[in-house]
């Protein structure tokens, strides 16, 4: 397969807002229910093949057999291991200024406390009476505090907290006091100059069908389960280049944002918002389906056929095999035969010399 690394991606709620503007009036009156439609995007996406997954690369640090994959591993594409490591370490330079919040010390407390003396720190004790309280609601306690029932509803001064609850970390009157911190970059550079083979052992699920590393014989093998890469050494790094899953970092379904792919999505999803119309009895949804369901076959048709297409490089790995494939049938056969030698005689005593012809 091609791995991808330029496809542009758009989330679901972008692709629905595309949707709604071709279908106004449904979206006014709330008819469009996107928890309805996004299974139709996932289809969508697996009918389109790997191609479109979006290709990563990451380093990975094996401690003790293992190490967890990302959290977006879908297939793994390739794998290496990673040696003669140089670490380079440019010298301090220039400096980089930001802003963190001003963290409040941490104030202790006596062991002993007393609920009575302000601010009262336990106020749920009132409904027990504590130094004198009674059930009262007029009735204070003994220490002189508020009532108890003022003690769930009286604010603490210059606080947003009620008595009933321990004080919180205060800043200024704008909440917006902070530190500046100077932090001076180190400038690390690592090199790995040799990468090693390792072999992987079959799973349908999470590798490719092309991977190299399914048909590499070396000593060092691995091994992807639940997650997790195992393998038959204590610790190294490895290199992984993976096809990610199709979400973004907050767990958002994405789609490609291609102009040739586009339509066969919108159109899948029209399609479902009139067929969920004409199962609720519209009669003016029967007319609309088919020209939907017409041009959505177009759409399709030409986006397999763009996602589907081999690009320079892969026609050139075919041409190759292909031409390695022909010289294995016609040529190898003359393998065991020496060459003529053009300086030999033959038996009428003429000289036989290939370079002229």
């Amino acid at each position: 397969m091609s791995y991808n690394y330029t496809l542009k991606y758009r989330t679901f709620d972008e692709l629905l807002n595309d949707v709604q503007v071709d279908f106004q009036n449904l979206s006014l009156q709330n008819m469009i229910d996107p928890q309805q439609l996004i299974k139709i995007a996932k289809k969508v996406n697996y009918d389109l093949g790997l191609r479109i997954n979006k290709t990563k690369e990451r380093l990975l640090e094996v401690e003790k057999n293992r190490v967890k994959l990302p959290d977006d591993f879908y297939t793994l594409n390739f794998a290496l291991i990673c040696d003669e490591v140089s670490v380079t370490q440019g010298m301090p330079q220039g400096t980089w200024i930001e802003e963190r919040p001003l963290i409040t010390p941490y104030k202790t407390t006596a062991t002993t406390i007393d609920v009575c003396a302000a601010p009262i720190v336990n106020c749920q004790s009132c409904n027990t009476a504590p130094c004198g309280c009674s059930t009262s609601a007029t009735t204070t306690c003994g220490c002189n505090q508020p009532t108890c029932n003022r003690c769930f509803t009286t604010p603490l001064p210059n606080s947003a907290d009620s008595y009933c609850f321990k004080p919180r970390i205060e800043l200024n009157c704008k909440g917006e006091a902070f530190e500046l911190v100077q932090v001076v970059n180190p400038g690390i550079t690592r090199t790995y100059r040799r990468m090693l083979p390792i072999r992987i052992l079959s799973n349908p699920q999470s590798i490719e069908c092309d991977c190299p590393n399914l048909y590499w014989n070396t000593a060092a093998s691995a091994w992807i389960r639940d997650g997790y890469l195992y393998t038959t050494f204590d610790c190294a790094t490895i290199y992984i280049n993976y096809q990610g899953m199709l979400d973004d970092e907050f767990g958002n379904l994405l789609v490609p944002n291609h102009d040739m792919l586009n339509e066969y999505y919108e159109y899948s999803i029209k399609q479902r918002i009139l067929e969920n119309l004409l199962m609720n009895d519209d009669p003016t949804a029967q007319v609309k389906l088919q020209v939907v369901e017409a041009r959505l076959r177009v759409a399709r048709n030409a986006a397999l056929s763009i996602v589907n297409t081999p690009n320079w490089s892969e026609m050139k790995q075919v041409w190759e095999m292909n031409r390695r494939a022909q010289y294995s049938k016609y040529y190898d056969m003359f393998k065991s035969y020496s060459w003529p030698n053009p300086n030999r005689a033959n038996s009428g005593g003429l000289s036989t010399n290939i370079n002229s012809r």
